[in-house]
């Protein structure tokens, strides 16, 4: 069963937070329940004879509950995949992130478990550990994964990356103009031809506190002051690259310009010191249902096989088994801290700084 309520209305992402670190927060009756890890004998077996045993009880418990953000286009793809490989079907319920998040929650309050699998955005998995509705698995394609692909904690791992960069018009832009660092675009040259997406509060964060805050937050004062031109949705960011509306964008996803390169738009991306990533991730419900399938299912989102699938699908593959330009070179993952507890901070200074005090709303894509 394949369910896409992702067009319904999305809530501003401060508020949802707020709203879901204060159930976080408050006592629960299904904590005391979600502090047991009654898979955790399946999920962290490592016997030589673990794929064969996996693969015969997950095929008796015969399909797989997967909560994801990941849209239908790229997921049903994927899902098909699996099942035609494993014999074992998938019933998907696909939304946005924080209405992943919000569901798993209010789901576990009411001490219902129905999902075996969650993959969602980097801080909707942290906020989903938090409540302990994860728990902690192993895999053998973890040794084909990056170190930035697993928080200190391990309950979930990094299948995909969404990569800032900067993008811009090659026809617009010669190469002796390119930067070559974050400081090159507040200078005058650089004056009303920068883009930035107005939800990318993470990211500036990020950058800030990796430059230091005071040298961090007068780059960026710098900036504001040469009047970048600021949009919602970073699709449509690299839409107005390539038509030639905006010149250079700061922030943008370097998947989405290779998207338009393909179709031969006059675009190109290059990566600067440092990149930041924000993650998308797999984990295994500590309450699955079906906890062999979930984890046959989550090998496979860290297959080779399965990130060939999210590299087909034009997205950033995690793995270093797939060859792929979008993710050669170094690069740092925004922490989550920084959407779940220091948002109402970065929100006010990013919105002074760019949107003339107004809340910043979460792009869709």
């Amino acid at each position: 069963m394949k369910r896409d309520p992702g067009a319904a209305h999305r809530p501003a992402r401060r508020n949802f937070h707020r709203a879901a670190l204060a159930v976080l927060a408050a006592p629960l009756v299904a904590r005391a329940q979600g502090d047991a890890t009654p898979n955790a004998a399946v999920y962290m077996y490592k016997g030589a004879d673990r794929d064969a045993r996996l693969l015969a009880e997950a095929k008796k418990q015969g399909k797989v509950v997967i909560y994801t953000s990941l849209n239908l286009k790229d997921s049903v793809p994927i899902t098909e995949a699996f099942e035609k490989k494993t014999g074992i079907k998938t019933e998907l319920w696909r939304a946005s992130s924080e209405k992943v998040l919000q569901r798993g929650v209010t789901e576990a309050r009411a001490g219902r478990f129905s999902p075996d699998v969650f993959e969602t955005n980097g801080p909707e998995m942290e906020a989903l550990y938090r409540e302990k509705l994860l728990d902690e698995f192993w895999s053998p394609h973890f040794a084909d994964l990056p170190e930035a692909a697993f928080p200190s904690h391990r309950h979930y791992v990094a299948d995909r990356f969404n990569f800032f960069t900067i993008g811009y018009n090659t026809n617009l832009v010669k190469p002796e103009e390119v930067p070559n660092a974050y400081a090159d675009l507040a200078k005058p040259q650089w004056a009303g031809r920068v883009g930035l997406e107005a939800g990318d509060v993470d990211w500036f964060g990020a950058l800030v506190k990796s430059m230091g805050e005071e040298k961090g937050l007068a780059f960026f004062r710098a900036l504001a002051a040469n009047r970048p031109q600021i949009r919602t949705g970073h699709t449509l960011m690299a839409e107005l690259l390539a038509s030639g509306e905006i010149p250079l964008v700061a922030d943008i996803y370097n998947h989405n310009v290779e998207r338009l390169k393909v179709k031969s738009a006059p675009v190109e991306w290059k990566a600067l010191d440092p990149t930041f990533g924000r993650p998308n991730a797999v984990g295994v419900a500590r309450h699955a249902p079906h906890p062999h399938a979930g984890l046959v299912f989550a090998d496979f989102m860290l297959s080779p096989e399965g990130q060939e699938l999210i590299k087909k699908r034009h997205r950033v593959p995690s793995s270093r088994k797939v060859h792929t330009k979008l993710n050669d070179f170094p690069f740092r993952m925004i922490d989550p801290v920084i959407t779940l507890d220091e948002d109402e901070k970065w929100e006010k200074l990013w919105a002074e700084l760019f949107l003339k005090g107004q809340r910043p709303t979460k792009a869709k894509d």
